[in-house]
Formats: structure tokens, sequence, C-alpha cells
């Protein structure tokens, strides 16, 4: 096994290398955030590099993802200049607008920063399912693909039929699906969310991020609620199309970084030290396309 962490937050370093997939980083005072509202106590606060910083060094982690929490170009540039004075960034995802006439000029020009690694447009949050299918995103997504850029889908379970519609127009589009489509795990609902994610790992293009299932689970958070959504994923996507992300900090709403990144472990103890390498550091590390140390 690569790496074992602790409940405790203490870590022990075993040969290889982790990369936290998927996490945010944000300022509320630059106003940037219409779902970040005061009476969410535990997030309206700074989370920078340096909060996140002991975090990662207390359970050994290489290097991160940074992505967007804020349908803003004015956010994705912050976060650019973040990442760029920090060493464990090793990559960034991304916003513009989509539907904009001048999308990809915008993306053009935010492109020339070689930490932009990906774009993720918030549509998880649109009210029409089908909003991904209108001509304006498809110009768009195709000159992500073009620039050598990922997409991450952030999306939820009524939103993965129009998702694999859209991938059918892009073949050429590397996708990884956010937070698994956060399933319902606190309902306990497994259907059609299962079939719909079959139906896009046959896709080869599509990875997914086992990231985000505590804040769907409510209480059901245990290794037996988790698992039959985990054993999914992996006999979907298998390791090699699949890796961890912590979604720090929206995880402090449901739990601990540690805690997480030793349940994900247990949830997938029964694959091979190689295999979980993958879902740990070198699935990431392919799909973004950077590196695995500084």
């Amino acid at each position: 096994m690569p790496f074992r962490a602790a409940r405790n937050g203490a870590a022990q370093r075993e040969p290889g290398v982790i990369l936290d997939a998927h996490h945010h980083l944000w300022s509320p005072a630059r106003g940037d955030y219409g779902w970040l509202t005061p009476d969410l106590t535990a997030l309206y606060r700074d989370f920078l590099p340096k909060h996140l910083e002991p975090v990662l060094a207390a359970n050994a982690v290489d290097g991160t993802v940074i992505v967007q929490a804020a349908p803003s170009l004015a956010e994705t540039r912050f976060l650019l200049e973040l990442a760029d004075g920090w060493p464990r960034a090793r990559a960034v995802v991304g916003w513009i607008d989509m539907t904009a006439k001048d999308a990809v000029r915008t993306l053009t020009d935010l492109a020339t920063d070689p930490l932009l690694r990906g774009i993720r447009p918030m549509i998880q949050d649109e009210p029409d399912p089908d909003w991904m299918l209108q001509a304006s995103v498809g110009r768009a997504l195709a000159a992500i693909g073009e620039g050598g850029l990922t997409f991450d889908a952030l999306v939820r379970p009524h939103q993965l039929g129009a998702l694999g519609r859209l991938l059918d127009q892009h073949p050429q589009v590397s996708v990884v699906i956010d937070h698994a489509g956060k399933p319902g795990i606190e309902a306990g609902a497994f259907q059609p969310w299962a079939d719909d994610i079959r139906a896009l790992s046959r896709r080869p293009q599509v990875m997914c991020k086992l990231s985000g299932l505590l804040t769907e689970a409510g209480p059901r958070t245990a290794d037996e609620d988790l698992r039959p959504y985990v054993d999914h994923l992996l006999a979907c996507f298998g390791p090699a199309r699949l890796m961890w992300g912590s979604d720090w900090p929206v995880l402090n709403l449901a739990g601990d970084y540690g805690d997480w990144l030793e349940q994900a472990r247990q949830l997938v103890q029964s694959l091979g030290a190689d295999e979980q390498a993958q879902i740990f550091g070198l699935t990431a590390a392919r799909f973004y396309g950077v590196t695995e140390t500084p």
C-alpha cells in the first residue's frame, strides 16, 4: 500500500505518491460565492493554502488539484494566483461562462497559464437538465478538448443522461464526473444512478472522482452505507479511471480530512497496492497531465 493514514490524523509514509484530486480554496470577502452564506458557519471563513497546508502535511499528501467554487472569472484568476505561489498545487480547474459569445476567447486567454488544466461549469445549479446540450456549450466544450484541457462534470443524478448525450457529441474531450454524480446515499437511492453511471463508464474518455460522498450521505456515513456505491464505481471505472479527492473544505460539514482518506482506503482495501496507487494519485496525475512531484 503506497500510503496509510490513521484516524487521528497522523500518517505513515510508504513508497508512492498521493494527490488530492479535488479541493477548494476561497475567501468569502471576495463576494464571488452566492451559495456561501453566513449561516454555513463551518464554511463561512477563509480557506487558503496556509489553512490546508498543515492538513496535507499531517496526512502525507504530496499535491493537490484546486477546483473552482464560484461562477466567476475573477475567482479562477484568484485560484491561479494562489497556485502559482504554492508548491503543492499541481493544477487548477477553473470556470468560464460556456454560453457566452466570447467563451472560446476567454478560454484561450486563461489557458496561457500552465497551471490551468481544466474547466468546470456549475451544471448542478442549472434548473434545466438539458442546459448542457445547447449549442453554445457544445462549442465551448469542443474548444476545451482542442486546447488539451479537461472537463469536470459537476452534475446531479437527474443530469447524468444529458451528460451522456453531450459526451457522445464530443468523444475527444477528457471528462471526469465530480463526486460520482452525487448519488442519493442519504435516501438509500441506488437506481437509476447506478445504471446511468454504468452507461457513462462505457465511454472510454470518462473518469470519475471518489469524492463528495460523505456530504451526500447525511447520517449514513459508515463503511457499509458507502460500500455499495464505491463497489459500483470500481466495477464501472476500475482503478485506472477512478481518482480520490477530499472536497475540502466542504468535507468539513460531514467529516475530517484524515478520516475520509482512511475510510476511502478501507473501502478499496481489497485492491492490490498498484491499483490503490492509481486511485490515490496516478489516475489524477495522468488525467490532469501533471507531475507527481514538484
